[in-house]
C-alpha cells in the first residue's frame, strides 16, 4: 500500500468511527421510566409532593392545558433552581406517576397524568393541588402584611 492509499484508508476508517460514535450517542440516550397506573401508590405520590418546590412545579403543570417545557421551571416561587436539581425533581415526579415526559429533540415536555390518577385515586390530586393553592395564598398574604408593617424604632434617651 502506497502512502496516499494508506492516508485514504486511515481517513475512511476515521470517518466510519465518527459516524458510529454519533450513532451510538443517539442509541445510548436512556429511556424515561413511567410507571403504569396500577404501580402508582399513594405513598409515592405523597413523597413526591412533600417537597415545596416539587408541589409548586406540579401545581403549575396541572394548571396548564398543554405540555410544559422543563426550562419553564428554572424559577419556582421566586427561587432560581439549577438545571441539575430541576432534572432530579422531574425524575421524582415522573417515577411517582404524577407526570408523563416526552423527549422533543433536546427538550422534555411534561404533562400531568391527572385523568389517569383521578380514576385510580378519586379526589386525591384535586385535594392536594387545592390545599397547595390555599397554603400559597396564605403565605403570599403573610408576606404582604409583614412588608406593610412599620418597623418599631426605639426611643432615644
Amino acid at each position: 500500500m502506497g502512502l496516499s492509499e494508506e492516508k485514504i484508508h486511515k481517513f475512511r476508517t476515521n470517518e466510519r468511527l465518527n459516524y458510529f460514535r454519533d450513532m451510538t450517542s443517539l442509541i445510548v440516550m436512556r429511556p424515561l421510566f413511567h410507571p403504569s397506573i396500577k404501580e402508582v401508590t399513594v405513598e409515592g405520590i405523597l413523597h413526591a409532593l412533600s417537597d415545596p418546590v416539587r408541589v409548586s412545579m406540579y401545581a403549575d403543570i396541572v394548571a396548564q392545558e398543554c405540555p410544559q417545557n422543563c426550562s419553564n421551571f428554572l424559577k419556582v416561587s421566586d427561587k432560581a433552581i439549577p438545571k441539575s436539581t430541576l432534572s432530579q425533581h422531574f425524575k421524582i415526579l415522573r417515577e411517582a406517576g404524577l407526570i408523563r415526559s416526552e423527549r422533543h429533540g433536546v427538550e422534555l415536555q411534561n404533562v400531568s397524568r391527572c385523568t389517569e390518577l383521578e380514576g385510580r385515586f378519586p379526589g386525591l390530586i384535586r385535594a392536594i393541588v387545592t390545599a397547595h393553592a390555599i397554603q400559597s395564598g396564605d403565605e403570599a398574604r403573610a408576606k404582604m402584611t409583614s412588608a406593610k408593617r412599620p418597623t418599631k424604632r426605639t426611643a432615644a434617651k
